[in-house]
């Protein structure tokens, strides 16, 4: 066996041990968060975390409540800045002070890791921790036996499964029963954020006839427990030429990572079908769509955008798939 002369020497080298202790648990927590394609670092995570719970935070207010130095604070909020998860304003009260609030896609990541990662983490580190007792050296020393078994990342993975099965999604293809699910889900997310254009109640009203009959495709994802809460398509604009269209899940699923299901089996789809343009068209008011579009694969396309940006009012952001 190795020897180890933090735990031989014990309380001479207590704040090395946990220093170890905490770093093995910081990388695997890494791992996590980027098989989560959440996009953040561990040590960025507590700011976001502190303004989800108390609200828009003063540079100062971030350091206290995250019990750090004010610098520290400032980088890890610029890094959060730029990362588009934060946004930074001046204090009304003092223009000397900085106020950061979450951004969009920070309200869509913290939903996201309240829904889903952090209960599941919580579970992890239960079963960690559970039955520990005795003096607080014996205590880390059984921690490490026990992440020595089974790492942190891997006791979270079990809990990710576990609750994946629980929560099980399924893809659906399209029927005319659910015509009326491709037209609520779709013109819910539209109207909260944008209007209806003409090209979308052509589409909404008609899907047989302008996508399905014109040799597109559409599915739909069902969550156990809600029923159908997304749905996607793909509409042919020529030969070869398909745009990625209608891609949409209800608020009620939010967390469940439906969207991003429901993506890859489209996607999977459009491989199979040897689509040789495949393209999509959204807005930047979208943040976490555009996000999850990037995640898989989609790039960003001058050329999709002169060439079908007028498609839509609304269109600002236009992306290609590799095929």
């Amino acid at each position: 066996m190795a020897a180890d002369i933090l735990n031989e020497l014990g309380p001479l080298f207590l704040g090395s041990r946990l220093k170890r202790l905490a770093d093995r648990f910081q990388a695997d927590a890494a791992r996590v968060l980027r098989d989560e394609g959440l996009g953040i670092q561990p040590a960025q995570f507590p700011l976001l975390a502190a303004i989800d719970r108390y609200g828009p935070l003063t540079i100062n207010d971030a350091a206290a409540s995250l019990g750090v130095s004010q610098p520290a604070a400032t980088r890890t909020a610029a890094s959060l800045v730029e990362l588009g998860l934060l946004d930074e304003t001046r204090s009304d009260t003092d223009l000397r002070q900085k106020v950061l609030s979450l951004s969009v896609a920070g309200k869509d990541l913290m939903g996201q890791a309240k829904a889903t990662l952090w209960p599941r983490v919580g579970k992890a580190v239960s079963s960690l921790c559970a039955d520990l007792s005795g003096p607080l050296l014996e205590q880390i020393g059984a921690l490490e036996r026990r992440l020595d078994a089974v790492p942190f990342a891997a006791r979270i993975r079990q809990e990710i499964e576990a609750g994946d099965a629980a929560t099980a999604l399924t893809i659906r293809e399209y029927t005319d029963a659910l015509a009326g699910c491709f037209r609520d889900i779709n013109a819910e997310w539209i109207e909260a954020m944008f209007s209806l254009e003409e090209n979308d109640r052509r589409i909404l009203s008609d899907p047989s006839g302008q996508i399905l009959d014109r040799g597109g495709l559409i599915l739909f994802v069902e969550a156990e427990g809600l029923g159908i809460v997304g749905t996607c398509a793909l509409m042919r604009m020529d030969d070869g030429c398909f745009e990625l269209t209608k891609m949409a899940v209800s608020e009620r699923a939010r967390g469940r990572k439906a969207g991003e299901h429901l993506l890859r089996a489209v996607l999977a789809r459009a491989e199979a079908m040897r689509i040789e343009t495949l393209y999509l068209l959204t807005n930047t008011q979208c943040e976490a769509a555009v996000h999850l579009y990037e995640k898989v694969g989609f790039r960003h396309d001058p050329e999709i955008m002169d060439r079908f940006g007028r498609r839509y009012a609304r269109c600002n952001v236009a992306m290609r798939y590799p095929l």
